[in-house]
């Protein structure tokens, strides 16, 4: 077999930057897969490739792509060393810049700026958003612009790790950064569309924003305090629910392992409006609770129960499971054998518990709060449903968007709030845990047996993760049986009706009829979520070990780049994506990539978390040994790395999957006819009053999303880290030889 040669890399993205500009149409196409016209690329100028394009078609601005790649194949043949570094660099910016402010500069009306109509006059030609060849040459000159730093002498000449810093960036700087930062620039105009810098101080400070009247004795306080309090609490009770329900999986008795992973599951498999429906059904004016209260003590029924309190239920309850799936994951790293040494200087249970298990919980301890945190301040839903009076930010920025005053600067403005919010909890968190080391996973194998909770502990967990559970059956068990009822509060009768008209089966002329009206959106919900899961599981883990184990300027806005889009609400994510991929260079709107790219974006910040989380209890000299025995970065990560974030892996693609089913308030501005989402097919049911058929969707997409995950767990499988099982001590009557 042949040897690689150190530029067998470069020679191999530089033929691929080549061939994009031979064989794939340059610009994408109105209909259909561009993959479909390969074969005409030689034909018309719709499906023309990138040398046509330049050469015949008027667009001489192409030629910077192709001279960029003609400098990287000379860099090429070079070798190893700073000069072809330089050349590398060179090439790689001349092509990938070049190619990007052609395609942000020039439009489908020629020139996208006014200016450069009054500076250059008018342009003859125009150009439509890329295709795939444009992506591919574009992305083989980002790679090799990475190659060009790393032989440059920058992280440490390692190629792999220059061009996942640099991908990743250029990917977070597109489809996060562009977007979220054209939407919030609307706050620095006024109304009538002039810049002011001071339009944004006179939308933010305002009372209705940070008034204070409810310290003294007036009604309610401002929407960013609401929000930034009902935040902490929210974060502060689902990252102990959380801790809770893991250490009771983990070091109680493994017969509720397997309940706990499907009762936490539940929450997050659900549209949100179903647990705000179960929970309006139980404590709402009507709902069981107040009547009970009525029958009972003669109270009259009120809308107790909606406001602040009945947000953060709903929130804790939509949440927890988050929590759940980071802790346990943390919880099952930390190595017996440091709480075995503990019990040796005879330490107590609850003293080692104490001073030991519990500090090593700190990663995910932080992480979980951060991501309900940010959680609390992006959810749209639950606000809006059992919310009342109490506004909170999320709900504020949808109804200056699609509301009849439609202000997107008071939008953008209320945006960055969040943002801010966002910032504060992230650097607060890393104060935090600073650099202090909590490796539990070392080269060192570690047969101990797990510590069992102190019996203090375990009654506290177990007083609380139980009802916790309790109450989540209950309030699904009311969500449920609507259902199966001809009309809610009405007529109970029991009937199949709402199923068969959302899922009917019919046998036609030509054989098997899709005949439910929920098919389309079902099937399509489906597919779309199955691409955006992986990629988003694998960019997400990429990032984090990119984070936790190489170290590069510019870390700390990589990696809250990263929680952007999570820190903001989703309407503000969807309306973003419409504003800034609607026009050329990027015309992804009315596709279903759009919505892909939504899904994996706005997931990103878990896979990242969980990643982080784990990296953090992984010795380094796992990574190193690995290196001494001459493996590639490649094959680290393949075969040492990734067998040991197992339950990382695990959160990031149970969560994306059916996050990307569930949610809502991202994609509502993004779906049309062609590409109709489950969600927005249910929210379309109940605006009708169809509460029927919107729960018996509900609860046919809650038991496809269980089996999904039953499957998505049985293909990654558990983390193998070598440890004994406890086994019952026997009694000395069972010992042979004794009496």
């Amino acid at each position: 077999m042949q040897r690689r040669t150190p530029n067998t890399a470069l020679q191999a993205w530089t033929a691929l930057g080549v061939l994009a500009y031979l064989l794939l149409p340059w610009y994408a196409l109105q209909e259909g897969n561009g993959l479909m016209a390969i074969g005409r690329v030689f034909a018309g100028e719709d499906t023309a490739n990138g040398v046509l394009q330049a050469a015949r078609h008027g667009r001489p601005w192409l030629w910077l792509g192709l001279l960029g790649l003609a400098l990287t194949f000379g860099a090429a043949l070079l070798k190893p060393g700073r000069p072809q570094g330089r050349l590398l660099l060179l090439g790689g910016l001349v092509g990938a810049l070049g190619l990007a402010a052609s395609g942000f500069l020039i439009g489908a009306k020629g020139w996208s700026f006014a200016p450069l109509n009054t500076a250059f006059g008018e342009l003859g030609r125009n150009q439509f958003g890329v295709g795939w060849g444009g992506f591919v040459a574009l992305t083989a000159l980002v790679v090799l612009t990475a190659f060009g730093l790393a032989r440059c002498g920058r992280f440490k000449g390692d190629l792999f790790v220059a061009a996942a810093v640099v991908g990743c960036g250029a990917l977070m700087a597109v489809f996060i950064l562009f977007p979220v930062l054209k939407a919030l620039s609307s706050a620095f105009f006024t109304e009538e569309g002039g810049f002011s810098p001071g339009a944004m101080w006179e939308r933010v400070a305002s009372d209705r924003n940070f008034g204070l009247q409810c310290v003294a004795g007036g009604v309610r306080c401002g929407v960013a305090w609401n929000t930034l309090f009902l935040g902490l609490l929210t974060a502060t009770s689902t990252t102990v629910l959380g801790t809770m329900m893991a250490l009771m999986a983990e070091r109680t008795s493994k017969r509720f392992g397997r309940a706990l992973n499907i009762l936490a599951m539940l929450p997050i498999i659900t549209p949100p409006f179903v647990v705000g429906l179960g929970l309006i059904l139980l404590f709402g004016r009507a709902g069981v609770v107040n009547q009970v209260l009525e029958q009972v003590f003669g109270l009259a029924p009120s809308r107790w129960f909606y406001g602040w309190f009945g947000v953060w239920i709903a929130q804790t309850f939509a949440f927890t499971p988050i929590a759940f799936m980071i802790m346990r994951g943390v919880v099952q790293a930390v190595a017996p054998s440091l709480e075995e040494a503990s019990q040796t200087l005879r330490a107590s249970p609850r003293q080692t518990f104490m001073t030991v298990t519990l500090p090593l919980l700190k990663p995910g301890l932080a992480n979980a709060f951060l991501v309900g945190f940010i959680e609390s301040m992006a959810d749209f839903g639950n606000p809006v449903v059992v919310g009342g009076q109490f506004s909170v930010l999320s709900t504020e920025i949808f109804f200056a968007i699609v509301g009849a005053q439609f202000d997107q600067g008071r939008a953008a403005s209320l945006a960055w709030i969040l943002t801010l919010f966002a910032l504060a909890v992230f650097a607060a968190q890393r104060a935090l845990l600073g650099r202090k080391s909590y490796t539990t996973v070392s080269g060192k194998g570690d047969g101990g047996i797990p510590m069992a909770l102190p019996p203090v502990v375990s009654r506290l967990v177990h007083g609380v993760a139980l009802p916790w559970i309790a109450f989540t059956l209950v309030v699904y068990l009311f969500a449920f049986a609507g259902g199966f009822v001809q009309t809610w509060g009405r007529d109970y009768t029991l009937t199949l009706n709402h199923f068969r008209t959302a899922f009917a089966l019919e046998w036609g002329q030509f054989g098997l009829v899709w005949a439910g009206t929920a098919w389309n959106s079902l099937i399509t919900t489906l597919k779309l979520a199955a691409i955006s899961a992986p990629m988003t599981a694998a960019l997400g883990l990429l990032i984090a070990w990119l984070l936790a184990r190489t170290e590069f300027k510019g870390q700390g806005l990589f990696e809250f780049s990263t929680l952007l889009a999570f820190a903001i609400p989703g309407t503000v994510l969807g309306v973003s994506y419409i504003l800034a991929f609607n026009v050329p260079p990027f015309e992804l709107t009315g596709t279903g990539l759009i919505i892909v790219l939504c899904f994996m974006f706005r997931n990103l910040p878990v896979g990242v978390r969980a990643g982080t989380a784990a990296f953090r209890q992984l010795d380094r000299s796992l990574d190193e040994a690995s290196v001494m025995l001459r493996a590639s970065t490649v094959q680290t990560v393949r075969h040492v790395v990734l067998p040991l974030l197992k339950p990382a892996l695990l959160a990031a693609l149970v969560y994306s999957f059916v996050r990307s089913i569930t949610t809502v308030s991202a994609v509502i501005f993004l779906v049309t006819a062609e590409n109709e989402l489950a969600t927005t097919y249910i929210i379309g049911r109940v605006g009708n009053g169809d509460y029927g058929v919107a729960l018996a969707y509900c609860t046919v997409l809650i038991l496809l999303m269980s089996v999904a995950t039953a499957m998505i767990q049985f293909l990654v499988g558990e983390r193998r880290l070598g440890r004994r099982k406890a086994v019952a001590e026997p009694s000395l009557n069972a010992v042979p030889g004794i009496p």
